[in-house]
């Protein structure tokens, strides 16, 4: 009987100590959740501050308004190419490989712009709008290889509402299609006029009335071009991703 009681001691002794862990352990524990919590705001950090870099060292364009200090829905800046306002703004730095292309998608906004009377001509091309929105598009693009290969980071671009663009309604025109020589980093901005009349842009229905009404972008689709080699020959397939705002 006392050997029976010894056992039975033995085992709710044992109970209690696996029931109540080393604080050693929970210490340790917070510590390691802390340090890959530390991590992680490090590289967010790390990130933004590589965008902002780049976006320091980008020239504002010649035809549309520098949109670089919008970052809050709302916010407004005027310069003498007319007034940019932001509707919607998404940070993505996401990198995309397409080959030897390593394009990163640094951010995208949707910005309503008016422009300066003495630009409007130059929009007549694309929309017979005074004012409108348009989707904007950062983008860093690296040719990882040595040698020369031709692409274009948005050769479709397709919305929500129905509209779709090829790259030769680019409205910044920065030469970010084409050749990039061998080891060679490019970066800028590429734009499309959405909800325009005009009938620049296909758009899934008939009507002219689908053209003039202004519907919300909630999401574009890009798809890039493939990658040419220097005699054009096809030595990568083009890529497809969605961007949310």
């Amino acid at each position: 009987m006392k050997q029976a009681l010894s056992v039975l001691f033995i085992i709710m002794l044992l109970v209690g100590c696996s029931s109540n862990p080393d604080p050693k352990s929970n210490e340790k524990s917070i510590e390691n959740e802390t340090q890959i919590e530390n991590s992680l705001v490090k590289k967010d950090d790390e990130i933004e501050q590589q965008t902002t870099e780049i976006t320091d060292e980008y020239q504002p364009n010649s035809q549309v308004t520098d949109d670089r200090s919008l970052l809050k829905v709302g916010q407004s800046y005027t310069d003498d190419k007319g007034e940019a306002t932001l509707k919607a703004i998404k940070k993505i730095n996401k990198t995309y490989e397409v080959g030897s292309i390593e394009l990163t998608v640094r951010e995208a906004k949707l910005i309503h712009l008016r422009p300066d009377y003495s630009m409007i001509d130059y929009f007549h091309v694309l929309t017979h709008d005074e004012e409108f929105d348009f989707v904007k598009v950062f983008v860093e693009i690296k040719n990882k290889s040595s040698e020369k290969v031709s692409f274009a980071p948005i050769a479709l671009l397709k919305t929500n509402t129905g509209e779709t663009f090829d790259w030769q309604k680019d409205i910044y025109l920065e030469e970010l299609n084409g050749e990039i020589e061998g080891n060679a980093t490019k970066f800028g901005s590429l734009g499309f006029i959405v909800n325009a009349t005009g009938g620049h842009a296909h758009k899934e229905g008939n009507s002219d009335a689908d053209h003039k009404e202004a519907k919300d972008i909630k999401w574009i689709e890009i798809t890039t071009s493939d990658v040419f080699d220097k005699n054009e020959k096809k030595i990568s397939e083009a890529k497809k991703f969605k961007i949310e705002f």
